[in-house]
């Protein structure tokens, strides 16, 4: 028997595009002297050795690019499933939704629903993340990305001057955003709009072209953006403006704060309790829909942050984020009915 515990992520080995989080997850964890990490592939969770498995948005286990790919993914995420129930398997689970972002059909929603009724432990990103307070459950703070960033240039702010950055999905508002900043036209002919990321499909993008023709005053950078890219045009702006129709956990707005930006957010209690910990300079709010007046006030209030400012993201530090992912899996090991590592 040895106390060194496997875990197998429910993440592939990182690429370009890979979603940060999960790289600086792997690599917070790779630092905890008792725990060897695995990245996913079908083989591994099936026929591999582990003795917990930490699964990320599940969804995109059960889905594909065709109807047929999409149906073999299910076959073997049920195969998976039963694979754990059966050998007392632990099944950690990150909660970074409240629910899938664009839905999923109904056979892949059933998986889901088991999937959540067999997890041993669920991993909240904020306190607010309703779970069953019966089942097992942490929280462990989403960790910042200023060790990420840290290596690009940031080119000074610009007075006026606004940006959305991210992968553009419709939930996101967007389109929302640019309805309300070309209201701005005669009150704030010198106020400026960048709309920086990769559509979700093409008829969004053309969706946003067809918001923006016309406007001077609006940039659109519609294409993935390298990591590079994306701290200029963060670092330009005053102001990140994330007008989501529905916002939880916000990997965008951590980011923007990284890079030492203000954020425009609607105002719920999330980025409520964001604003208490980083500083309520940082995290400006709006209560219905984004407007351009509300815009415009935003950005004169971020224009009196001074530049050498900094939000306070002490909480979010990833060697505390490995240990406590570490003390997790170690508690999800300790629910009735689970194998001891190492047997």
């Amino acid at each position: 028997m040895s106390d060194e515990i496997t875990v197998l992520q429910s993440f592939p080995e990182p690429r370009p595009t890979t979603n940060p989080y999960v790289v600086m997850l792997r690599r917070s964890l790779e630092d905890e002297p008792a725990l060897r990490v695995l990245t996913f592939t079908w083989r591994q969770a099936l026929l591999g050795r582990y003795d917990l498995f930490h699964v990320h948005w599940p969804e995109i286990l059960v889905s594909g690019r065709s109807s047929a790919k999409a149906w073999v993914r299910r076959a073997l995420f049920l195969a998976l499933l039963l694979r754990l129930r059966l050998t007392g398997t632990p099944m950690v689970r990150t909660l970074h939704n409240l629910r899938p972002q664009e839905g999923v059909p109904r056979p892949a929603a059933l998986l889901l629903r088991l999937a959540e009724r067999w997890t041993s432990l669920s991993v909240r990103l904020n306190e607010t993340t309703p779970v069953d307070e019966r089942s097992p459950h942490v929280t462990i703070p989403h960790g910042h990305y200023r060790d990420w960033f840290a290596a690009h240039q940031a080119p000074p702010r610009e007075r006026h001057r606004a940006v959305f950055v991210g992968l553009i999905r419709p939930y996101k508002n967007v389109d929302g955003l640019i309805r309300a900043f070309r209201t701005t036209a005669d009150r704030a002919p010198r106020v400026r709009l960048q709309i920086a990321g990769e559509p979700a499909s093409p008829k969004l993008a053309d969706t946003l072209r067809i918001a923006a023709a016309g406007e001077p005053r609006v940039a659109l950078s519609l294409e993935f953006l390298s990591d590079e890219r994306l701290v200029e045009a963060v670092s330009r702006a005053e102001l990140v403006v994330l007008p989501y129709r529905e916002m939880h956990n916000s990997g965008a707005a951590l980011m923007a704060l990284s890079l030492d930006r203000p954020v425009l957010l609607p105002d719920n209690e999330v980025n409520a309790r964001l604003a208490a910990e980083v500083g309520a300079d940082w995290v400006i709010r709006y209560d219905g829909e984004l407007t351009g007046q509300v815009l415009l006030a935003a950005l004169e209030e971020a224009g009196h942050i001074p530049p050498e400012a900094r939000p306070d993201l002490s909480r979010r530090e990833w060697d505390r984020t490995g240990a406590d992912h570490t003390a997790a899996y170690r508690l999800a090991l300790q629910v009735p009915g689970r194998r001891v590592p190492g047997a």
